[in-house]
């Protein structure tokens, strides 16, 4: 039997709920994994809270990256046939204990990774790679200010930033963050205080690039500390994330209504930009994908750090946790 989490609806985390069903036959072309580490991403919150614009309509699975051993294949692509151990991406679908997959979706566990380090790779690193290669044109040199840099987009961006020779500095929410960060052997990061405009300010600090998952005044306090031709790249809002099992609609409205405005005008004349995406709606892209993720196969840096594993059965534990904004790198589920 197939075990899945499953919500009926968005709206609430409470109605995320485990369920079980029997295989279906496996199509043609398509490669079966037993599903053994889950990786969890605020997308998922969002999501399950209907806040997210790419939510499916009615019940659905969640979970977008998922490691594991492939156990059939209709596949003629060597590099997954029975017993191979990989890492994938999917479109929701990944809170499942077994998965069918396109290759394309797919890599190759590295040998020395476990499988939780797996599913801590693809869409944090993909989000990273993405937002700095592609949208933040980073070069060598450039000055990279990296927010939530003790989460999972973050570290990976942080890693990302030093292999290509950029220098990246990481803001953190508390001390406890940013002393962690600096034993992992980043020199540069900041607590943010209540007025981060005032801090960097204070601090002379400026920037080549920006990647921001925060918004609000953090978001605009970093605009402004951009050079000339720097760019702002925005791929979430964390600021938006529920507290509690469903959103407060109140909050949400007053946050939105007071996010900030860019004026092109303005924009033009300071020579700084804004760019923002959203990773899924890279799924359809095939090509595309395939190319980033063969990219990343040639990239040398770590692996993720899982900071926290929990049981399958504890998605509603983990999420929690997540939510929170406690954890330093990634959320998995394993089984």
């Amino acid at each position: 039997m197939i075990h899945y989490w499953q919500t009926r609806k968005a709206g609430s985390l409470t109605r995320l709920r485990l369920e079980e069903r029997a295989p279906s036959p496996l199509k043609t072309g398509m490669v079966r994994i037993r599903v053994d580490a889950v990786g969890l991403n605020f997308a998922d919150i969002f999501a399950l809270t209907g806040l997210y614009s790419a939510t499916p309509e009615g019940a659905f699975t969640p979970g977008l990256e998922f490691a594991g051993q492939v156990i059939e294949t209709t596949s003629d692509n060597p590099r997954f046939q029975v017993g191979a151990k990989v890492m994938g991406v999917t479109r929701f679908g990944g809170y499942t204990s077994q998965i069918d997959s396109d290759p394309d979706y797919l890599m190759p566990l590295p040998e020395n990774w476990t499988t939780a380090q797996g599913a801590a790779f693809p869409v944090q690193t993909l989000t990273a790679w993405y937002a700095l290669t592609r949208l933040g044109a980073v070069k060598p040199g450039h000055r990279v200010l990296v927010h939530s840099a003790a989460g999972g987009v973050g570290l990976q961006a942080m890693k990302l930033c030093k292999a290509l020779g950029a220098d990246p500095v990481g803001t953190v929410s508390d001390r406890q963050k940013a002393d962690w960060l600096e034993r992992q052997g980043f020199d540069q990061v900041l607590v943010r205080e209540k007025n981060f405009h005032h801090q960097l300010k204070r601090g002379q600090q400026s920037f080549d690039l920006v990647l921001d998952a925060i918004g609000g005044a953090v978001q605009k306090a970093s605009f402004d500390a951009l050079n000339p031709m720097g760019r702002l790249v925005v791929f979430g809002a964390a600021e938006f994330t529920p507290s509690g099992q469903r959103p407060d609609y109140l909050r949400a409205i007053w946050r939105y209504l007071r996010r900030p405005r860019y004026d092109v005008m303005d924009m033009i004349s300071s020579n700084r930009s804004v760019l923002a995406f959203n990773l899924i709606w890279l799924w359809e892209q095939k090509q595309q994908m395939r190319a980033l993720l063969e990219e990343l196969a040639t990239v040398e840096i770590a692996p993720p750090h899982v900071g926290h594993k929990f049981a399958f059965t504890q998605a509603h534990d983990a999420l929690h946790l997540l939510q929170s904004g406690q954890t330093i790198g990634k959320v998995v589920l394993t089984r």
